[in-house]
């Protein structure tokens, strides 16, 4: 029997050695919890320094969480690498931007990695509200027979909820850009980073049917 196809998740930042490989790494390291083999987590850059290892700090968020730097090596983004990507998280929204020049397809398949999480936190809600008042179909829409049906068919389903995960301020759609700049600027990527990674993957542990 044929092994199902893992769902495919790409992030995108400018360099990919600073943002997208901590979303890279952490989501890989904590969907792998959820589900072995189920996921498929890469990365790459609209402007990638190819060939280039994490920074040494984006480095240590990644270890510190749980995640493992090794083995890592920046890409550029492509149409190749785009045509077999399930879901798209882009750090800035010039980012989504640059995504969809490159592959139109994708509009409804991209999103900013914290709008992303606001919005699965909208979906949860409002499914949470459905069952609370009496309507079990409606709380149980989410429910899927395999991981692959669950993921794929999320942006659909996200696309309901998106008015009310709009954010206060187009700032919170953002994660800071620390290359070359100093620590601090790195701990402000991760407060920016760091709960929406964690808002995907208990959404992910919650919800993906093992």
């Amino acid at each position: 029997m044929e092994s199902p196809k893992p769902v495919r998740i790409l992030t995108v930042c400018t360099g990919n050695i600073c943002r997208s490989p901590v979303a890279e790494r952490l989501l890989q390291a904590g969907l792998d919890q959820v589900l072995p083999g189920g996921f498929e987590v890469r990365s790459a850059g609209t402007r990638a320094m190819v060939g280039y290892p994490i920074q040494p700090l984006s480095a240590d968020i990644v270890n510190m969480y749980g995640g493992t730097d090794k083995g890592f090596a920046a890409r550029q983004l492509t149409p190749k690498i785009l045509r077999d990507t399930d879901i798209v998280l882009t750090m800035t929204s010039k980012h989504r931007g640059e995504v969809l020049q490159l592959d139109a397809s994708l509009l409804k398949r991209t999103f900013t990695i914290r709008e992303f999480a606001r919005m699965l936190e909208a979906l949860e809600e409002r499914d949470a509200g459905a069952s609370t008042a009496g309507d079990p179909a409606g709380a149980s829409k989410g429910k899927a027979p395999d991981a692959g049906t669950l993921w794929r068919g999320l942006p659909a389903r996200l696309a309901a909820v998106r008015h009310l995960a709009l954010a206060a301020d187009s700032a919170d759609n953002e994660v800071v850009d620390p290359y070359k700049r100093s620590p601090e600027v790195y701990r402000q990527m991760e407060d920016e980073l760091a709960p929406a990674i964690l808002t995907i993957l208990r959404y992910a542990r919650l919800n993906t049917p093992t």
